[in-house]
């Protein structure tokens, strides 16, 4: 029998009926593949919210606090974050229940730590649609957005962009074509949550888990509650100042939605690393890697080659000069992403930068070298 926590998350606090892995996404594959773990006496449960040692679990009897155990041996099993389905062993109705195993994620939005260690965060599990929010109160910035949706394509999950704020806009229909250009195959939708404006249509887009992505101030925690019907996120307000949000979501949280699904609020997002993100860049820019098809040269990097698509579309405006030269920044970006962990890439990134330190040192090895 699990042991019932003394307090329980906001997830709970709503609902007359004890939630259980079902009100969380738990289908018929999930159990399928469950079975063996289930033969050996471990129940499944979704974490609803993580901290360091411990975390919050819906069970099949409803909310329980489960503790991790260290792997034995050289394991590496991943360390659960909030929305990782897991096999807990019941303890005793005085202990806590432990997580035994994370089971294998479907989906992951992840992205680098600012360490120099090749290392990556997970922020969500198993997440089915990702709605990047963009504040209109604010100045878009294109290269975020861009950012942001590359974090979401490659998590393998939908992702939608979501303007809030619309009414502290002169022109949401504007501003939402020209997000929709940095955004393509992506659906953009303008929100109000103070008017309710364009809510009814996002909750008809969203669906399974649903986790939202942003800076602080974007508007999350408001929104998120207009879906929820109840304030149950924390709001704040934006600094006058420098027009920044301040941090009021503290940590990551499942939250059961009126009309089925999940909702996972997370803390505003000031600088996203990208990790080895090569299909999410493909997304994210599919026109330029649409245009590359035609390029003369199949290895084409779009900075002065011959016969060059991806430039040719520059220069007759169909491509703007500053996407191309993001696309580019966040190659180089998720190229030195990728050599942290690939010893091979990372020694052919370092040969020009070697090369180049050879060239410079030469002239003083020569003999006839006067400084």
């Amino acid at each position: 029998m699990f042991h019932q926590p003394t307090s329980h998350p906001p997830a709970f606090s709503s609902f007359a009926h004890v939630l259980t892995p079902a009100d969380y996404g738990w289908d018929g594959e999930r159990e399928r593949a469950f079975a063996p773990l289930r033969a050996d006496g471990l129940v499944p449960g979704r974490v609803v919210r993580a901290e360091r040692g411990r975390c919050d679990v819906v069970a099949e009897t409803g909310p329980v606090r489960a503790v991790l155990v260290p792997p034995s041996g050289a394991g590496d099993r991943p360390t659960p974050c909030t929305g990782d389905w897991v096999a807990l062993r019941p303890s005793g109705p005085a202990a806590s229940a432990t997580v035994a195993e994370v089971l294998e994620r479907r989906t992951a939005v992840i992205r680098s730590t600012a360490s120099r260690t090749p290392r990556a965060q997970a922020l969500a599990a198993n997440v089915d649609t990702v709605a990047v929010t963009v504040s209109l109160a604010d100045p878009l910035k294109h290269g975020r957005i861009e950012r942001m949706l590359t974090l979401a394509w490659e998590s393998g999950a939908t992702p939608v962009v979501v303007l809030t704020k619309a009414d502290r806009c002169a022109d949401p229909t504007s501003a939402a074509a020209e997000v929709s250009e940095v955004a393509p195959g992506v659906e953009v939708l303008v929100t109000s949550a103070a008017t309710g404006e364009g809510v009814d249509v996002l909750t008809a887009v969203l669906s399974g888990t649903v986790v939202l992505l942003g800076p602080s101030g974007a508007g999350k925690s408001t929104l998120g509650n207009r879906l929820l019907g109840e304030d149950l996120l924390a709001t704040g307000t934006v600094r006058g100042s420098d027009g920044k949000g301040r941090h009021t979501t503290a940590w990551r949280e499942l939250l059961p939605l009126p009309h089925g699904g999940v909702l996972l609020d997370t803390p505003g997002l000031r600088g996203v690393g990208l990790p080895d993100a090569g299909e999410g860049l493909e997304q994210t820019f599919a026109e330029i890697t649409e245009w590359a098809d035609d390029c003369r040269f199949t290895d084409c990097a779009h900075t002065g080659e011959p016969d060059c698509a991806v430039l040719a579309a520059v220069e007759d405006g169909r491509l703007t000069r500053r996407r191309l030269d993001s696309y580019h920044r966040l190659q180089r970006e998720n190229a030195h992403a990728a050599s942290r962990t690939d010893a091979r890439l990372r020694a052919e990134l370092e040969r020009p930068r070697k090369q180049i330190a050879r060239h410079v040192r030469a002239p003083k090895q020569s003999p006839n070298f006067k400084a």
